[in-house]
């Protein structure tokens, strides 16, 4: 067939095969990267890796404080996460030379956040650890590109935003009770929005403006900063079958349907030919890794995605050497979570708890949209109401029984609308092999988007 010559011939230029390599291939190798190299790929890498350090790790640093960990275990838990995410995503950009950038998933931390109190962290460790298990095993059978066929966005997005609206709503308390600190930190995120450029994160003028007020207004609290080598723990791990439905099952929609649907769709939509299941896979594995140490699942950014895999990063070809120059530098990151973790104890909490609601907000907004925008909205309602709630039955938290009552609610109030999704899903399909602008190594037929 024409299809499987096309696909013979990608095989055979490919970079990585089977097959030793001869001495001259390998300059050739290093030469293609070398010329595939560009500036506007070295700026979008820069970008995204700033994002990541203004937008990222405040949230990380706010939401692992909830659990009572020790220093130790807050630096292991940040270390491992970056450390992972930036080893996957060189791997996967430089054997497939496409711009796949990994982190670890915000949504995710943030329902773990709000579970704080429900479950112990032992049991959120086991749930974390199940959810990485299933990833792999999913990207295994092949249906890491299916997850949302039983579970639609809509409805994911509503429990998501229920989830997330508390920690948002506490950036108004914050602010109305220190006004000097949260009150410039607002306003330098206003200042962000009102400048609407894109290489100026909001959140990084609010953290410049707040860590002024705190600089001017002497509310640091005077420790000592060093640098060590990040600490490792491993945590004890408890499994339970509440923590299993609560946390895992949610953990897992958030990893593969936000990553999978948003992330890798954004790279399908720029002529890429992606191995939804591969990365599945190395989702899955880092995902297990993270939990050994402390950490949480992992997840294909969707918001540095844009950055890495859109024109502005340069030509299609070339594209992956974002990715790769944002992962290197997030190791720094990686080395640093020891350092990091004692700004937890130097600032002040309502600069952390108003940057923390910032940075979140967009999320919130995302959510909200997505859950809104068009079918299935009565089901994303009910996602969204008891997700709010502090419901817990069974053992079981708000957040699962936030997904069953929206699914009960779709099938009764709108189930036209429902099974309309799901015949939608079974016809996802990516896209020709003929329209990839790229070389590539490694060709998927059964990968959906």
């Amino acid at each position: 067939m024409h299809v499987e010559s096309i696909a013979q011939q990608h095989l055979d230029s490919a970079l990585i095969d089977s097959r030793p390599f001869p001495a001259i291939r390998l300059r050739g190798l290093a030469r293609g990267y070398v010329r595939d190299l560009n500036a506007p790929a070295i700026w979008a890498g820069v970008t995204t890796f700033v994002w990541y350090a203004v937008g990222l790790v405040p949230v990380q640093i706010a939401v692992t404080a909830r659990f009572g960990l020790s220093a130790a275990e807050i630096s292991s838990w940040m270390c491992i996460i970056w450390l992972t995410s930036a080893i996957a995503s060189i791997a996967l950009s430089l054997v497939y030379r496409q711009p796949i950038p990994i982190t670890s998933t915000i949504p995710g931390l943030l329902f773990l956040g709000s579970l704080a109190g429900q479950f112990s962290y032992p049991e959120l460790v086991g749930a974390n650890l199940m959810a990485g298990v299933l990833i792999v095993v999913l990207g295994l059978l092949g249906v890491g590109g299916r997850i949302l066929h039983w579970l639609p966005m809509p409805v994911a997005m509503g429990m998501l935003a229920g989830s997330v609206l508390g920690d948002v709503s506490n950036v108004v308390s914050a602010t109305t009770q220190d006004v000097i600190v949260a009150g410039a930190t607002v306003a330098g995120y206003a200042i962000g929005r009102l400048l609407q450029r894109p290489r100026i994160p909001p959140v990084g003028v609010a953290a410049m403006a707040g860590g002024l007020a705190v600089l001017l207004g002497q509310r640091a609290n005077p420790v000592t900063i060093s640098w060590e080598l990040p600490s490792l723990v491993v945590p004890h791990i408890e499994h339970s079958t509440s923590a299993f439905l609560a946390v895992s099952l949610p953990l897992v929609v958030l990893s593969m349907g936000l990553g999978n649907v948003q992330g890798l769709g954004f790279l399908v939509a720029q002529g890429y030919r992606v191995p939804v299941n591969r990365i599945t896979v190395v989702l899955g594995l880092s995902s297990v890794l993270n939990a050994l140490l402390g950490g949480h699942t992992a997840i294909v950014s969707r918001n540095g995605m844009p950055i890495l895999a859109g024109p502005a990063a340069g030509p299609a070809e070339g594209r992956y050497w974002a990715a790769l120059i944002s992962a290197a530098l997030t190791l720094l990151i990686a080395l640093a979570a020891a350092p990091v973790v004692v700004l937890l104890g130097m600032l002040p909490p309502s600069f952390i708890v108003t940057l923390a609601g910032l940075a979140i907000l967009p999320s919130l907004q995302n959510a909200l949209e997505k859950a809104f925008e068009a079918k299935l909205r009565f089901g994303a309602v009910v996602a969204f109401v008891v997700s709010t709630t502090s419901l817990s039955f069974l053992g079981i938290g708000a957040g699962f029984w936030a997904l069953v009552a929206a699914m009960l609610a779709s099938l009764l109030a709108e189930p036209a609308e429902l099974f309309a999704y799901w015949r939608a899903t079974d016809h996802v399909r990516a896209p020709r092999l003929d329209s990839c602008p790229v070389p590539i190594v490694t060709l998927e037929d059964t990968d959906v988007p």
